[in-house]
């Protein structure tokens, strides 16, 4: 519920700041999420169709990042857990999905995706108290996002033949390991997930240690889907259970999503193995907006390149790259939107920044605002008071910010944007190519030519011309330098899970 009243000197606004006295303000009443989630008090790992028990017998606790509340118990995943899952797969592979017609295999990915949707209130309320984000953001986006994936790649389970070039035949490659990150973690497991049982492969996921919930949900999705038993198998677990199943012989492929340091590992333990391995790992994006570019449009693209799902976005546009003649009225714009930010309870429906996901990112996140504080740069915050309990960091954005300092190199990862200047389209072009990394980047100008000359000399995998984070299953998704190589999405998201004929 939603009403306007004329706010008198005491009165605050829909984000718990003070309202000015005499203007008006919209109050917003709460409208918390009230679906369950139906969360057990522990869960083991799905492999072989069933939930089992660790093989060391240990748990760890996941919760909810908004309130420190215990959601569940989760087993440990250890490296005879993995032998045991790459099994399961293995034995599927052979004796059910390899066999089966594609027009079958469609059926049940078909069925997965069908199912997703159904329970779509279900999954996003869990992804939001496992993860901390903004029940809109995972009721309007990873929710409806994974099952379209799903729907996308069912399409595709019978038409591989022309996903090779040249006339040569595809086949499936056999078992694939993927691990996936904790800031979507339902819609990464369907990134590598969907195409792999399209392809006709099987797999091991393994989720995010903070974030296994929507994952096993999946699990049993695909069980009461009939999918065969070992066609999907999932282990949790820390980093020890992820290096297991990356360095595993018994593995095809390999698909990773998560930071670059990690991503380097995987290619040190693969070196020589010839199996392939597509990596989607961080960013430090330039989201470049000129003179003319229609500023009101321009605004929200920014708050949706850097705030949307507090900023835990590979592809996030941290770096705001400003013609130097418009900066001061960005920033005053920019200023004034913060204030209409609110930040609180993730599962309000009226909530635009939930939580940060781990009290580890949030240390984080704060060291890296303290260094840029500390070199020199002008910090902005919204002025909301956060909640008592929990991991939550406000919006906030630097200004006087030079390329070499860390906050403009380093992906921090969090609800903070670093803000620079450039006089003409070439000094932004080489300041927004001046990162190691190369996921994505944005261009607003009402300049058609503009936007291609500048985008076609971005290097960055995906480049938005005035729009930010708009995503589609039939489109490929990725980036080069050290923000990894291969694409999910779209045909080029299904190649690297078939083997073609030489």
């Amino acid at each position: 519920m939603i009403k306007s009243e004329p706010a008198a000197p005491a009165a605050r606004n829909g984000n718990g700041n003070a309202a000015k006295p005499g203007s008006k303000r919209l109050q917003y009443a709460t409208s918390r999420e009230s679906t369950p989630a139906n969360i057990a008090e522990s869960y083991g790992h799905f492999i072989g169709g069933k939930f089992v028990p660790s093989s060391g017998g240990e748990t760890f606790a996941t919760t909810n990042p908004a309130t420190g509340e215990l959601l569940s118990r989760v087993a440990t995943g250890t490296p005879e857990d993995v032998d045991r899952a790459v099994a399961a797969a293995r034995k599927a592979y052979d004796k059910y999905w390899k066999p089966l017609s594609p027009a079958r295999r469609a059926a049940y990915v078909y069925r997965i995706a069908r199912a997703i949707s159904e329970r779509a209130r279900e999954l996003a309320v869990l992804e939001t108290l496992d993860n901390g984000k903004p029940i809109k953001e995972s009721r309007d986006f990873d929710v409806p996002m994974a099952s379209a994936h799903f729907f996308y790649y069912a399409g595709w389970a019978d038409k591989l033949e022309y996903a090779a070039r040249g006339g040569r035949l595809p086949h499936s490659r056999g078992v694939v390991g993927a691990i996936v990150p904790w800031n979507f973690p339902l819609l990464m497991a369907a990134w590598k997930i969907a195409p792999a049982l399209a392809a006709g492969n099987t797999i091991v996921l393994k989720p995010a240690e903070t974030t296994p919930l929507s994952a096993l949900r999946l699990a049993e999705i695909c069980a009461e889907a009939d999918l065969p038993p070992g066609v999907l198998n999932i282990v949790t677990g820390d980093g020890v259970a992820g290096a297991a199943l990356a360095a595993h012989t018994g593995i095809d492929k390999i698909a990773f999503t998560g930071s670059t340091e990690v991503g380097k590992a995987i290619q040190r333990s693969r070196a020589g193995s010839r199996i392939p391995i597509t990596l989607e790992l961080g960013g430090k994006a330039a989201n470049i907006v000129f003179a003319d570019a229609p500023l009101d449009s321009a605004i929200e693209g920014i708050v949706s390149g850097i705030y949307f799902n507090q900023g835990h976005v590979c592809c996030a546009g941290s770096r705001l790259l400003v013609q130097e003649s418009i900066h001061d009225e960005v920033v005053a714009r920019l200023t004034e939107r913060l204030e209409t930010m609110r930040i609180g309870d993730p599962l309000d429906k009226n909530t635009d920044i939930g939580a940060i996901n781990s009290q580890a990112q949030l240390d984080r996140i704060k060291e890296l605002v303290a260094s840029g504080i500390a070199e020199g740069a002008t910090l902005h915050s919204q002025t909301a008071a956060l909640p008592e309990n929990g991991c939550f960091f406000p919006a906030s954005f630097f200004t006087g910010v030079g390329p070499g300092m860390r906050i403009a190199r380093e992906e921090i990862f969090g609800p903070v944007l670093s803000i620079l200047t450039f006089r003409t389209a070439d000094e932004a072009i080489e300041k927004a190519n001046n990162t190691r990394y190369g996921l994505s980047a944005g261009v607003w100008t009402d300049k058609g030519s503009k936007s291609m000359y500048v985008a076609g000399k971005l290097k960055a995998g995906v480049v938005w011309c005035s729009t930010f984070n708009k995503f589609d299953p039939s489109s490929p998704f990725g980036g080069y330098r050290e923000s990894g190589f291969g694409r999910e999405g779209g045909l080029e998201g299904l190649r690297p899970y078939l083997e073609l004929d030489p």
